[in-house]
């Protein structure tokens, strides 16, 4: 358990002078903690997981909010000159973080911002949005749509169209940019408890959009291939600069972070900000949501067709097995695509939006590797102080071309035992795991439909109560995988993935998202893929194999999940001479 911060916390706001900015003419919101002090050299590049005092809180805590301003220019005017002041006023701190944002009184959208950032490509990049909230839902005697309905009910394709709405935790911020790292957090072992407080320790509640974004592999066991090694076991980190999108306004930040003990001073952090802040541009580049003219050179499949059957079967014949412990094993397929030109993962995402307003949109690039990127529907799990949300997603149909078959659709997916079997042992496994750190549980509805633009499937929500706050890693770590990724029991379902599956998963269908002080949100990162210039991109999907299943629906499934990125795209008949001088070229 974390110390207790010992100090205070404070808070002031002073006129800006109207012709220069200055530290003084911003909101404070510090905090400050007893802590040693180290004279050591700083490294540009700080991991926070070297930490050898993960308990004790970093010694100062601080957000500084300077009046708003009409564009982003004025904005970098603004904070380049805050650094630079603050450079000559060293805290008197050994270790510390400190936020510096100015609000932007029009909204602009993030992904816009971070593709203005061209000449910064060397530099690690993040994006996060969270899910769109949507109006209330026809409700059917109270309650939303389950199965089986009430014989009086009157079905309409709205009473199946399951509008939930996620937890109003930061209602008005929309999505955030980020470019370089104040701190980041990587090992190539394990997430553990000791990563968890090093990243703990730079967060606080008074601060509550300081935060630390990233991703997690889905298996931290399995041996990691090359185009996953930048990524390390889980990368997490705390931007530089940091671009936030809100309903109606927008905000930009700059971080600093220090820690003499991790050989990082303020003075070195001060002068990697400014290196950093003169990469950056304030020019927007709004991206154009429509399908990019790129061009398929080449796909395959790994596994290819044949060898999906003999692993489906092979599944099948472990789960019919007698005294069988195995019910259910997710496995995945990844599709490697060769495009001329290269995809833009910027690009390829600001299209998924489009259809993406009910889903999470994520990229993640380390510094000089390629960019993970997803527009997944699947939340993990969202905690702000003791309450905890959670959802089961699993059996997946195609939506229709008309309302009457769109709900026919759906009435045969809620109707189906094969899907309900696989829905139920996600659901039931996901209820057992937070019963083990809450005082209470809900789950409702129990089963309804959730609606995207190309897939529906069957959805649950849980709510739960969690005992102590200091209970987020248990619940990370037990949360994941969830039957809907991995299979059921988990161990089983693995050690059969790691058998059967011809490739590195990575961080596909791990956790993505971020931690706060008082507040952490985590997707589950399928429906993604990976993007490398000059290589192309790798799409990755998978799919539920339960008793009864058929390999040929199951691989129908990938095409579908997997057409959300190939739609993107277009498959040119090209001659081989041409097609092998544009793959050279690469």
């Amino acid at each position: 358990m974390a110390a207790t911060p010992i100090g205070h916390c404070i808070s002031h706001f002073i006129e800006a002078d109207s012709t220069k900015y200055n530290i003084l003419g911003a909101t404070r919101h510090t905090l400050y903690t007893n802590n040693q002090r180290y004279n050591n050299f700083c490294s540009l590049s700080m991991n926070g997981c070297q930490s050898r005092e993960p308990r004790t809180p970093v010694g100062l805590t601080e957000t500084r909010t300077f009046p708003a301003v009409s564009t982003p220019a004025m904005a970098m005017e603004c904070l380049s000159s805050a650094v630079n002041e603050l450079g000559l006023d060293p805290p008197e701190f050994g270790s510390g973080i400190i936020r510096l944002e100015v609000p932007i009184e029009e909204q602009i959208e993030a992904i816009d911002w971070l593709r203005g950032q061209q000449h910064s490509q060397h530099l690690p990049r993040c994006f996060f949005s969270g899910r769109r909230r949507r109006k209330s839902q026809k409700r059917i005697n109270g309650n939303c749509f389950s199965y089986p309905p009430s014989p009086s009910s009157s079905l309409t394709e709205n009473d199946l169209l399951f509008g939930y709405d996620t937890i109003n935790h930061d209602s008005s911020l929309v999505s955030v940019a980020g470019l370089g790292s104040a701190v980041f957090f990587r090992h190539l072992t394990p997430f553990s408890l000791h990563d968890w407080r090093s990243i703990k320790r730079f967060l606080s509640k008074k601060c509550p959009l300081i935060r630390a974004y990233g991703a997690i592999r889905f298996d931290a066991l399995a041996n990691v291939s090359s185009e996953w090694e930048d990524f390390g076991s889980f990368y997490f980190m705390i931007p530089q600069v940091e671009f936030n999108e809100f309903e109606e306004s927008s905000m930009l930040v700059t971080t600093i972070a220090w820690d003499e003990s991790l050989s990082c001073t303020f003075t070195k952090a001060v002068q990697a900000l400014q290196s950093t802040l003169r990469q950056v541009s304030s020019n927007i580049v709004k991206l154009r949501k429509e399908v990019p003219n790129t061009s398929i050179l080449s796909s395959n499949n790994v596994p290819n067709k044949k060898m999906w059957d003999f692993g489906v079967n092979r599944a099948l014949k472990m789960i019919n097995k007698n005294n069988s412990p195995l019910t259910k094993v997710v496995l995945a397929r990844s599709s490697i695509i060769r495009t001329s030109p290269d995809v833009d993962p910027l690009a390829w995402l600001a299209t998924l939006q489009v259809e993406g307003e009910n889903a999470y949109q994520f990229c993640l690039q380390p510094p000089d590797a390629p960019s993970f990127i997803g527009n997944t529907p699947e939340q993990l799990f969202h905690r702000k102080n003791f309450d905890i949300y959670s959802e089961a997603m699993a059996g997946t149909r195609a939506r229709g071309d008309s309302k009457a078959l769109d709900l026919q659709i759906a009435l045969d997916l809620l109707s189906s035992s094969k899907d309900d079997k696989e829905f139920s042992i996600v659901r039931e496994c996901i209820r057992r795991k937070l019963e083990g750190v809450c005082s209470t549980i809900l789950v409702e509805p129990e089963k309804t439909i959730r609606k995207l633009t190309r897939v529906q499937h069957l959805y649950a929500r849980l709510r739960g109560r969690l005992r102590s706050e200091d209970d987020e890693f248990d619940i990370l770590s037990s949360l994941h995988p969830t039957p809907a990724v991995c299979g059921f029991p988990t161990e089983e379902a693995r050690v059969l993935i790691a058998e059967t599956e011809m490739f590195d998963r990575g961080m596909y269908a791990g956790p993505v998202g971020w931690f706060g002080g008082g507040e952490s949100e985590f997707a589950v990162g399928i429906r993604s893929a990976l993007l490398q210039k000059g290589v192309g991109a790798l799409i990755y999907a998978g799919t539920g194999i339960v008793e009864g299943s058929s390999s040929s629906q199951e691989w129908d499934e990938l095409e579908l999940k997997t057409s959300q990125f190939t739609k993107l795209m277009k498959l040119e008949m090209i001659s081989s001479n041409t097609k092998k001088a544009m793959l050279s070229e690469k």
